[in-house]
């Protein structure tokens, strides 16, 4: 896993799963903690998250509402938007272009 940005938007790329997960909220955290407006995750480059990554980006979601900031994803794979909808996170989360349940591909 890699991460790579400022406290304004951050690339997330790689594996985001239990052996990255305390990196990971690490580098989130400080990005909120650090800067104002929304905060940008750009997931093009995520291969895969497991609910150990899904959960690090949730508690990001729910830190950067307390400093009165908004976590937005980008770039959302369709695999991971499907389990977004799946848990209905997708109505939870700012999902930029949001996500169509609908139009999402079935595996």
């Amino acid at each position: 896993m890699h991460i790579r940005g400022d406290h304004a938007e951050l690339v997330v790329g790689g594996r985001l799963d239990v052996r990255s997960a305390a990196d990971a909220r690490t580098a989130l955290h400080a990005a909120v903690d650090s800067g104002r407006g929304d905060l940008v995750l750009d997931l093009t480059e995520l291969d895969s998250w497991d609910a150990t990554g899904l959960g690090v980006i949730m508690g990001a979601h729910r830190r950067a509402g307390r400093v009165n900031r908004r976590l937005v994803l980008r770039g959302v794979p369709p695999q991971m938007q499907r389990l977004l909808v799946a848990t209905r996170l997708h109505r939870i989360l700012a999902i930029e272009g949001g996500i169509e349940a609908e139009t999402l591909p079935r595996v």
